[in-house]
């Protein structure tokens, strides 16, 4: 974005269609954020809940807005430089502002959310596995940079470790929404891989597609359980059990899609709350071996 464009969106009001703080939280129960919530209280409960509420509303602006979305994520981002400055105008980012002066959190990350959704604007297809993951460093491992900052557990490992679990947890989202993906005409399974298994992104049929989804599930499986020492690197049990909480989520989603044969198309079920604590318990005993060895 130009010097000239922030400066007009840093003047423009907010979009039409802007959806409101209380639509944009409501996704929070579908997806792994509640849990690490409970886990929480205070001020990182706080800050946690703005910088989702900042995703969230990034991801709406990208994906669901009707009317000019780059102009709205032009909009998103010189709310984010008033947000910096204490100037913020709309609830979500007011909200973050607090966070930001009580956490000192880093705006390069916030950044590159925004520049994920405007990539999503032009970009519908990834042919390898690389170009995906060069994806995922927009869309999904800065929010977990953002989540070390605020517990103040930012260290070049940890956040190796974390773009690992965030990574895996973006794959596993991509395997879940296939069918709403492809309605809105993008496809984020690699065309490599899906040539591999004789499916193509123009014909996601079955069993080519249930031979990919099963292939990049043991991908996003790895790539979770690679991140699994980063629990074990923090002494703090708050923070310890909510970062556990994101890849326990991640791991019990991945053993829905199984379960379900890899049939993607339909929709898979959410995890339930049993499993998703089966697989925290399994996290937290692994990372205790971690401490031992």
């Amino acid at each position: 974005m130009t010097a000239a464009a922030l400066a007009l969106a840093h003047e423009s009001p907010e979009p039409p269609g802007v959806p409101g703080a209380a639509a944009v939280m409501a996704r929070a129960s579908e997806e792994n954020f509640p849990v690490a919530l409970r886990l929480l209280a205070g001020r990182e409960r706080r800050a946690l809940q703005a910088v989702y509420g900042f995703a969230r509303l990034a991801d709406e602006l990208g994906d669901e807005l009707d009317g000019d979305r780059p102009t709205a994520l032009g909009w998103l981002q010189a709310e984010l430089g008033r947000a910096y400055g204490g100037q913020a105008r709309t609830p979500l980012l007011v909200a973050l502002q607090s966070a930001l002066a009580e956490r000192s959190l880093p705006r390069e990350p916030f950044e590159r959310l925004i520049e994920a959704n405007r990539v999503d604007q032009h970009v519908n297809r990834y042919q390898t596995w690389e170009q995906l993951r060069g994806y995922c460093e927009l869309s999904a491992n800065p929010v977990g940079e953002l989540v070390l900052a605020i517990f103040d557990l930012h260290t070049p490992e940890r956040v190796r470790l974390s773009d690992s679990v965030c990574t895996g947890l973006q794959l596993t989202e991509h395997l879940q929404d296939v069918a709403e993906d492809a309605q809105r005409g993008r496809v984020y399974l690699p065309e490599a891989d899906l040539a591999r298994f004789g499916c193509s992104p123009q014909r996601l049929e079955n069993p080519g597609l249930t031979r990919a989804v099963a292939f990049e599930l043991a991908r996003a499986r790895e790539l979770l359980w690679a991140g699994a020492p980063l629990a074990a690197s923090i002494d703090r049990w708050r923070p310890k059990l909510a970062i556990a909480a994101f890849a326990a989520g991640g791991l019990a989603a991945l053993e829905q899609i199984e379960r379900a044969h890899f049939e993607v198309l339909g929709g898979v079920a959410p995890a339930g709350g049993a499993m998703r604590v089966r697989w925290l318990g399994r996290l937290l005993r692994a990372s205790q071996r971690e401490r031992r060895s």
